[in-house]
């Protein structure tokens, strides 16, 4: 995001002598993506950033994904994930259940009341939205007080943790990408500003405030930070506990354009028409291979002859993944898919409203209803939390009858 911010204290020239009060150095560190050639900030540090004492293994829950096969659309539950009061001995970096996965994105859930380890993905970028609850994010960067409705952009390699707050559990869905995640490319000046079509602008968007300083006594602690990282095993990521023998929360000041950010749903301005829009138009982020979408609260279309909801369609090069997050979805009235549900409607399926919702929208003003969606380009397969959340049932909502009911499954 080519954004620039500065906060806290930095030199007046780059890759110069920053020195503190006694006249010692601070250490400069450069976050950059692409080799140097991209976006970037300049970090300083009380101690040297490189610095370690200890490196074991992190044996990640993660199970292995199984392929869509025989193919069909499916229905995830992911409140089922953490029943009754699981969620207050949960944190939101090893409790993550993966629901969908391929060689591009990772989605997971996770409903936690206690603060995480120190955490840093060194895979690619990580899109959180939070479902529900509030807490606060702390990073290398800053803090970022966060609740219900924002999406947390996190880049890569980012060191940092989740402090969830309340008496309510923080629930977070998160998106894992192998590569780096952007606002939607269209949306984007050739020099990187949001343009005036953009369903947001940079004054939506919330950098961290800091810099965040942990005290003497606790930064001459060993300390551990989680990091996922590449692997050379079947799935391709690997975890590593890292200690350092000084806490990383000591930057003095950073400036650049790299940097964790918040941004609120509900700051999405919709782009509505006459006749229905097709998801391109709620497009607010996206990765290789991957975009993110999200539906939110608007007025639908005002053509005297529309159909409000979704046309049938077919996926030809996608999979959509929805996260029902809010609201009364209207075109999936009667499939049991509620508040905390994700469907996955694969590549090769046509999908569309459920039986009834495509004659009971016509008429309609106004949808109050939030999705966040993914559609992936290469296909997903089905992680552990989908398959211990997966209903057994919507593949055959259109037709109202199964395998079970005397159909056949090849």
């Amino acid at each position: 995001m080519a954004y620039y911010r500065t906060v806290g204290t930095v030199p007046p020239k780059r890759h110069t002598q920053h020195r503190n009060e006694a006249g010692g150095l601070y250490y400069e560190e450069l976050m950059g993506e692409e080799g140097f050639s991209s976006d970037s900030s300049l970090l300083y540090h009380r101690a040297i950033p490189s610095a370690l004492v200890d490196s074991r293994i992190w044996a990640l829950p993660e199970g292995k994904p199984e392929p869509n096969h025989p193919l069909k659309p499916f229905h995830f539950k992911l409140h089922d994930l953490f029943p009754g009061e699981e969620w207050r001995q949960t944190d939101a970096v090893r409790g993550r259940r993966v629901v969908l996965a391929n060689a591009d994105v990772r989605i997971a859930y996770v409903a936690c009341g206690q603060p995480s380890p120190l955490y840093r993905n060194a895979i690619g970028d990580e899109c959180v939205y939070v479902e529900s609850g509030s807490g606060t994010v702390e990073t290398v960067f800053g803090t970022l007080e966060v609740g219900q409705g924002d999406y947390v952009v996190l880049p890569r390699a980012t060191t940092h943790r989740w402090l969830p707050g309340g008496e309510q559990p923080l629930r977070l869905y998160a998106i894992e990408a192998n590569s780096h995640i952007t606002p939607a490319k269209r949306y984007l000046s050739k020099y990187g500003q949001l343009l005036e079509h953009a369903p947001f602008c940079e004054r939506d968007l919330r950098g961290p405030v800091g810099p965040l300083l942990v005290g003497e006594g606790e930064r001459a602690e060993d300390t551990e930070i989680y990091v996922k990282h590449r692997g050379n095993g079947s799935s391709g990521i690997a975890g590593t506990v890292f200690v350092t023998p000084t806490h990383p929360f000591d930057v003095v000041g950073w400036d650049g354009c790299l940097y964790p950010y918040a941004f609120n749903i509900r700051d999405y301005e919709p782009i509505t028409g006459r006749i229905h829009q097709p998801p391109p138009a709620h497009q607010v982020f996206e990765g290789n291979n991957f975009v993110i979408c999200n539906f939110v609260p608007r007025k639908v279309d005002y053509h005297p002859l529309s159909i409000p909801v979704p046309y049938y369609h077919s996926n030809v090069d996608s999979d959509e993944v929805m996260f029902y997050c809010g609201g009364d979805y209207e075109a999936r009235k009667g499939s049991g898919i509620g508040q905390g549900s994700v469907s996955l409607h694969p590549g090769g399926h046509t999908h569309g409203p459920q039986p009834g919702a495509y004659e009971r929208s016509i008429g309609a003003e106004f949808f109050d209803e939030l999705a966040v969606m993914v559609d992936t380009f290469r296909p997903l397969e089905v992680a552990e939390g989908g398959r211990a959340s997966d209903d057994g049932k919507y593949a055959w909502s259109w037709s109202g009858r199964g395998p079970q009911d005397g159909g056949k499954q090849q």
